[in-house]
């Protein structure tokens, strides 16, 4: 099985240009007052810079494996089907802002859903972007403490199920989200817990998960396509936190080390070193709990917080930061920094608070949080944070 990964990952090969422009046909083309709607310029491999001029911007908190709430999540702001599987965002642009990993047993499937519905996403003029957390640089790792046992079991049926696409890599990623559910039904009938064929299953899980994570394995050199850091228009979008000592040394760089880690390529006769500023320490930038934690006067004054975000946001020219990573029990929320700083992870995944989904959306510069009633679902309730 470990083979059979390493064998694939050569052959995936992971775009490295470094501009992508998205283009709408004719049919697709949107105006607005008589004019023409530009097209998505993307800067950077990983994408690190985004120019997406008139366009609806989402964004959405941690998933953690929850394929249920993140459809949920993805209707409520408007760009999912009532099916689960087909775009209807137009020229929304979509931005995840990572922990798609752990606590849940659908990852590999949200991760194909997301996929999915940005090649739907690119023929309407729209796109979809995913940011690293910190569960999936935990993943490539190899730290595996917050792995849902269903989730080994998901990785155990993927590799099968790659077995039968003789190294299409782009085909069978973007069809798992259809056919999971089926491989998860199937694998359900047969599965006594208390078969000692059942512990080898799972020790089966296990190698499966560390053949497709481990740096160099397809689904490592898949995560490698995203940033840690994402900046559209003049949002910034990252799971902990950017800091200035970040933006001193460069989020382009930083998304590049953190990409040629997780590709395991060879510059260094051991592979390249994982990026400590992005993805180790309490202030890295998958790590921070800054800006989306309780104000403890006793720590940190607001005022000191928020001034830190002034600068950062003002050294990379930028109106606004989006972060996940640490659940508001009280709903997202822009309330402890002077609207700079937007909390999104709501711990919407059942394997956390199980919570209502909420999303942020963001028009012409302007946030606002969507969410439903909790007395009625068919309601939407919007807050407003200008």
């Amino acid at each position: 099985m470990a083979a059979f990964a390493l064998n694939f990952a050569q052959i995936h090969a992971v775009s490295r240009s470094k501009f992508v422009v998205q283009c709408c046909s004719p049919s697709q083309v949107r105006h607005i007052n008589g004019g023409v709607v530009k097209p998505i310029v993307v800067t950077g491999d990983p994408p690190t810079f985004v120019s997406a001029p008139q366009r609806r911007i989402i964004a959405v908190g941690d998933l953690h494996g929850d394929l249920s709430q993140t459809r949920s999540a993805l209707q409520l702001a408007g760009v999912l089907s009532s099916d689960g599987f087909h775009w209807t965002g137009r020229d929304t642009v979509l931005v995840q802002v990572g922990d798609i990993l752990d606590r849940g047993e659908h990852e590999i499937a949200i991760l194909s859903l997301l996929k999915s519905l940005h090649v739907q996403a690119k023929s309407k003029g729209g796109a979809v972007f995913q940011v690293n957390g910190n569960h999936e640089t935990m993943n490539v790792e190899g730290d595996f403490r917050y792995v849902d046992p269903g989730a080994f079991d998901e990785c155990a049926d993927f590799v099968e199920y790659l077995e039968q696409y003789k190294g299409n890599w782009d085909d069978a990623f973007l069809n798992w989200i259809y056919v999971s559910e089926v491989w998860r039904e199937e694998r359900a009938l047969g599965d006594n817990k208390w078969s000692p064929w059942n512990i080898v299953k799972r020790q089966k899980g296990v190698v499966a998960r560390s053949a497709l994570f481990s740096p160099g394995g397809v689904l490592a050199c898949e995560l490698s396509r995203h940033p840690v850091v994402l900046k559209i228009n003049d949002w910034i979008f990252c799971h902990g936190g950017l800091l200035p000592h970040h933006v001193k040394y460069g989020v382009e760089r930083m998304n590049k080390e953190v990409s040629d880690w997780m590709r395991g390529s060879k510059r260094e006769t051991d592979g390249p070193k994982m990026p400590f500023i992005a993805l180790r320490g309490y202030d890295s930038v998958v790590w921070s709990r800054l800006y989306s934690r309780e104000p403890n006067p006793l720590q940190h004054q607001p005022w000191k917080i928020s001034s830190i975000a002034q600068k950062t946001l003002g050294e990379i020219k930028a109106k606004g930061m989006v972060v996940g990573h640490t659940p508001q029990t009280n709903g997202a929320n822009s309330s402890k920094y002077d609207s700079r700083v937007w909390c999104i992870d709501v711990g919407m995944s059942s394997g956390v608070l199980n919570s209502s989904p909420e999303v942020l959306e963001i028009v012409d510069n302007k946030a606002r949080v969507l969410k439903r009633h909790t007395d009625s679902f068919d309601e939407l309730a919007v807050v407003d944070y200008l």
